[in-house]
């Protein structure tokens, strides 16, 4: 009776921590090439007789005409011939996610809820959200990794709505070229005026508990054949899956964010439940082996300040004391209250403390500045419109996607 206790209290604490996906992803009957490495390309050619001689430089001319113009027709591909183009447009579309709303931000900031296609007739489009945020220097976007999230963190609203499902290769890199579309912003690279030079994988799930799909997607994304993105300017942010943390460095090799939030595992637990998983010590343990850290590389800590709980001069200096060793730097993060949370905000003069201990320890610790809380764009607001939002839980506010 014992072991069936200690089994049943396992698998309730793992809900705690993980949601299961309602759903899986069900291809339109006509598939979009976005999303496929050029292997896949090359596969899909050969399926519909396109000769193994040819497949190759082929698969270049869509690449190209994909990825670095950004296409929106296999019509636009001049350089291929007019009966590939129609062989291609019998089977295949170069169809991105589909713009149900934009909404533009006082300070630029630019949301937008995006429907994705879908084979399944009887089923409600799925549909995320996510955030370009322009600045003097660069240009952001936050992109979304689940319709819905795997975790519960307590003080984060979107972690209330349900997993629906994973988001595909091609699901996530339309979200890079939706964006592109909207900005204009396929002029060649060589004039150096590009408005989205840095993606931050922020929005909506964990993405670690989607790591093939956004391996595939970021891979592409960073490919300088085509959208042309440093790794060094993708940012991939866990609440802590310890296990693919080091393959994220190895697979991926795009800069590490890690949403840290307590330095005391009682706490974490709490705030960030998938610590009763994998702790603060197994966590910071990935950090120090992550493959390329260094002061260059340095991995971002994200602290999310709320009074009372973790902002104390003793948590500060208990964060620096557990960071050493660590090529790091620390993301202090106002909290945004929202109806119904138990947490509030640091008062601001208790966050310039926290952040002059940090900084005077030798860490740069910016406080990040909020933006697009007018049009809902905050990281911890993104949620889909595949779930009825109150007007209530519409208000509901976490931190701002990272600018620093």
């Amino acid at each position: 009776m014992t072991d069936i206790l200690t089994s049943q209290g396992d698998r309730a604490s793992a809900a705690l921590v993980e949601k299961v996906p309602l759903e899986t992803y069900v291809p339109p009957a006509k598939p979009s090439l976005i999303g496929l490495s050029r292997a896949e390309i090359a596969e899909r050619l050969g399926e519909i007789g396109v000769s193994a001689a040819q497949r190759k430089m082929r698969t270049q001319q869509l690449w190209h005409w994909i990825y670095f113009r950004g296409a929106r027709s296999f019509a636009e591909m001049t350089n291929v011939s007019k009966e590939m183009r129609r062989e291609l447009e019998k089977h295949f579309t170069v169809d991105r996610p589909e713009v149900v709303a934009e909404q533009i931000s006082n300070d630029g900031t630019r949301k937008w809820l995006l429907r994705l296609p879908s084979g399944n007739d009887l089923e409600k489009p799925h549909e995320v959200e996510c955030v370009y945020i322009p600045e003097t220097d660069r240009g952001t976007l936050c992109v979304s990794s689940q319709v819905g999230c795997t975790l519960n963190c307590a003080f984060c609203h979107t972690g209330t709505q349900r997993l629906v499902r994973n988001l595909t290769a091609g699901e996530i890199v339309g979200q890079v070229m939706v964006a592109r579309d909207r900005l204009n912003d396929w002029a060649d690279r060589e004039n150096g005026s590009r408005l989205v030079t840095n993606v931050v994988m922020m929005g909506m799930g964990e993405p670690l508990y989607n790591f093939d799909a956004v391996r595939d997607a970021l891979l592409i994304v960073a490919d300088n054949e085509g959208i042309g993105i440093s790794r060094r300017r993708i940012t991939l942010s866990t609440s802590g899956v310890v296990p693919n943390i080091i393959r994220t460095g190895e697979e991926i090799g795009v800069m590490l964010a890690i949403s840290l939030h307590a330095v005391r595992d009682e706490l974490r637990n709490e705030l960030v439940p998938l610590n009763r998983k994998y702790p603060i010590a197994e966590l910071l343990q990935a950090c120090r082996d992550y493959p390329g850290a260094s002061n260059a590389r340095r991995i971002t800590f994200e602290y999310v300040m709320l009074k009372g709980v973790n902002d104390s001069l003793d948590d500060a200096k208990l964060l620096v004391k557990l960071l050493k060793g660590i090529p790091a730097k620390i993301n202090l993060i106002p909290f945004n209250p929202w109806p119904g949370t138990r947490y509030e905000c640091s008062d601001w003069e208790q966050i310039e403390k926290f952040s002059e201990y940090i900084f005077n320890a030798g860490y740069s610790s910016p406080v990040r500045t909020p933006r697009g809380r007018d049009i809902l764009a905050a990281c911890g607001q993104l949620k889909s419109e595949t779930e009825k939002l109150s007007a209530r839980e519409r208000q509901a506010l976490r931190a701002m996607a990272m600018t620093d």
